[in-house]
């Protein structure tokens, strides 16, 4: 069994004087010893011209093409630029599964894809790519891969074992086979248990299975992923609008969706605005980072000119401003905490049926609660540690008031978001931060207006 492997830096540079001393066998076996998951992540560390130089190397073509599907999309572009067209055909795309190797020509610029479709020897193979590019590749059609076990519902146990036979190489994994009639309807699915338990000379339709979840070719892939979730399912078939059998999406393509759609969220969370990663450039960085922190400029902008139109009374209650950060801080949190709860619900679908009202007020519910147990909290430190009884009664009521209004307004946009088609999680982070101190402020400071002078 080969080991785990972990990339160090010994191993690195080691690899790297190998490299430079162009010894092809040593460099050759290093690659042999490890997997093309692992191979891609020494990619990672090598300019491109070292890359190049290994990838050349690798004798298993399987491997190869495995080695370039599992590297990042940026990698992949930047690697793919420097190989000929018929490397790409003739050592990668003939040995790649349909979607990957769809995905590989789907970067390419168009003029190339041409060049490199034409050089696939398999024109068959070549066709199926052709499809797979016909969509967007953010849907079911998108993530299908063309090769699939199938057979058919009028066959007996026989002739359905010679078909599975033929097929078994063209598929890696075989989770279902799949029972199609005359005209490519998918009908349902039968296991290789049952297959190879039935009596000689059953027909398929006695006994295969016709409970079958499957997916349209447009379907977003966050659904498709999230219907996999659901069902626990391994695999689904992608069918066409009359029920035709097209292909299968396989749970590792499911897996990189479900990562796909965290990181985005993560980065809309976090007030980044474009799909970025840490080995992206200056520019690229700066770009989906400073429209959010443009917008927390200008709130802090609203917020500083809100404080400066109670410059009277802060002046006459210089105390108050003590409290800014308590307010600004709960309200912030109590915000991002509750959009947080509601997009990851929409996200998974674990919000259920129930109307956005329902959702609203069990939220307050939520809300009333905490609010009460932090305000009764500060009434108690400001009572026994600041001098003014008014401003202990200020603090705990703009408190209490920010709260409800940040956990309503947390969950009242990503659901208003949702229901016009934008992307919840763009309610997270910044936005709710900066709108809630700017109305947090506001609060406490109308508050103090109103408490101060009645008391």
């Amino acid at each position: 069994m080969a080991k785990q492997f972990e990339l160090s830096k010994e191993y690195l540079n080691n690899l790297i004087e190998i490299i430079d001393a162009k010894k092809d066998v040593e460099a050759a076996k290093l690659m042999d010893a490890i997997r093309a998951a692992d191979i891609a992540e020494v990619y990672d560390e090598l300019n491109i011209e070292q890359a190049k130089y290994l990838f050349l190397l690798i004798e298993d073509r399987e491997k190869a093409a495995d080695v370039l599907a599992e590297l990042h999309e940026d990698d992949r572009i930047r690697f793919l630029k420097v190989l000929p067209d018929d490397i790409i055909a003739s050592k990668f795309i003939d040995h790649m599964d349909s979607d990957d190797a769809a995905d590989v020509i789907a970067d390419l610029p168009d003029d190339r894809r041409e060049e490199v479709l034409q050089k696939i020897k398999d024109i068959e193979q070549a066709g199926d790519i052709v499809d797979l590019l016909a969509y967007d590749e953010d849907t079911a059609g998108g993530l299908m891969a063309k090769e699939i076990v199938t057979v058919n519902i009028e066959s007996d146990i026989e002739d359905a074992i010679a078909q599975i036979r033929k097929s078994v190489e063209e598929v890696d994994e075989i989770y279902y086979v799949y029972v199609t009639d005359n005209d490519g309807i998918l009908k349902g699915t039968i296991s290789l248990a049952k297959l190879l338990l039935a009596a000689k000379g059953t027909k398929i339709k006695e006994i295969y299975n016709s409970d079958v979840i499957s997916v349209k070719a447009d379907m977003k892939a966050e659904d498709v992923a999230n219907l996999s979730d659901k069902y626990d399912l391994v695999a689904l078939p992608v069918i066409d609008n009359i029920g035709r059998l097209l292909g299968r999406i396989t749970f590792d393509d499911l897996v990189d969706v479900m990562r796909e759609e965290a990181d985005r969220d993560y980065q809309l969370m976090s007030g980044i605005s474009s799909d970025v990663e840490h080995s992206d450039n200056v520019w690229q960085l700066t770009k989906a980072r400073l429209p959010w922190l443009f917008i927390g400029l200008v709130g802090g902008i609203i917020g500083s000119l809100i404080i400066g139109s109670y410059e009277d009374n802060l002046a006459a209650n210089a105390a108050m401003a003590f409290f800014f950060p308590l307010i600004g801080a709960m309200g912030g949190n109590v915000g991002v905490q509750s959009s947080s709860i509601v997009v990851q619900g929409l996200a998974n679908g674990s919000l259920g049926i129930e109307s956005a009202f329902r959702k609203i007020f069990k939220e307050l519910s939520v809300a009333l609660v905490n609010a009460t147990v932090l305000s009764i909290a500060i009434f108690l430190y400001n009572f026994f540690f600041i001098e003014s009884f008014v401003l202990t009664i200020t603090v705990s009521v703009a408190l209490f008031i920010v709260i409800i209004f940040a956990s309503v307004f947390g969950t009242f946009v990503p659901l208003t978001l949702k229901r016009f088609n934008i992307d919840p999680a763009l309610a997270t982070g910044p936005f709710i931060t900066s709108v809630n101190d700017i109305v947090g402020l506001t609060i406490y400071l109308v508050t103090a207006g109103i408490l101060f002078a009645s008391m």
